[in-house]
């Protein structure tokens, strides 16, 4: 990877690092290491499954990630079904990686039930997405508890596409996040695909 790429990714993962500490304390490197060491390898292991066969699953785990941080902090309640949770807000549309967690997940009930939490294991798998498209690692703070209140409601808060940059601003403010963070976090999306629907109108006429 070029090291224009490799520095873009870098700043990338910082900034989603603090969006994804922003509402979490308490957290600490190593959480799992005494009641289930083996977690972080069971997730990566099952990223790179998934990554093998379909390397878009990246981008996917990485955008599946920022939308649940971005609403109510790390909680995993993008994941929670239901005929009016989060997931099924229109700025949730076309999130994919669920299968992923859902997966992990399986496995570290097996070996460590009632242990590790999904929003843990969002966290560490959107991590391992990164490496495996050759940008850097960290080591992920773990503790975090799984929400279970989940809103479509509260998917408002999320930036779209269509948002004026004053808005854009205000949103990520509200989340302790700084114009680099928006501009760099919203840049992730190059690592990705998107339809033509969502940018077509600044091609044309756009003056902003």
């Amino acid at each position: 990877m070029a090291a224009s790429a490799m520095a873009a990714l870098f700043f990338l993962f910082s900034a989603l690092l603090r969006s994804s500490l922003v509402h979490s304390q308490g957290l600490q490197i190593g959480f799992y290491d005494n009641n289930c060491p083996d977690a972080e390898d069971i997730v990566r292991s099952t990223v790179q499954k998934y990554y093998n066969n379909d390397a878009t699953v990246a981008p996917g785990l990485l955008r599946l990630h920022f939308h649940d941080c971005f609403v109510q902090g790390c909680d995993a309640s993008v994941l929670v079904s239901g005929a009016s949770s989060e997931k099924t807000a229109p700025q949730n549309f076309g999130l994919r990686g669920f299968e992923v967690i859902d997966d992990a997940k399986s496995q570290l009930e097996a070996l460590c039930p009632g242990i590790v939490s999904c929003a843990d294991i969002l966290a560490l798998a959107a991590r391992d997405a990164v490496g495996l498209t050759g940008g850097p690692s960290w080591s992920v703070p773990l503790g975090r508890r799984d929400g279970r209140i989940s809103s479509a409601s509260d998917a408002k808060s999320l930036p779209s596409p269509a948002d004026p940059l004053s808005v854009q601003r205000q949103k990520f403010g509200d989340q302790g996040l700084t114009d680099r963070d928006l501009v760099t976090l919203v840049g992730a999306h190059t690592i990705g695909q998107t339809n033509c629907i969502f940018f077509r109108y600044r091609l044309y006429n756009f003056t902003a």
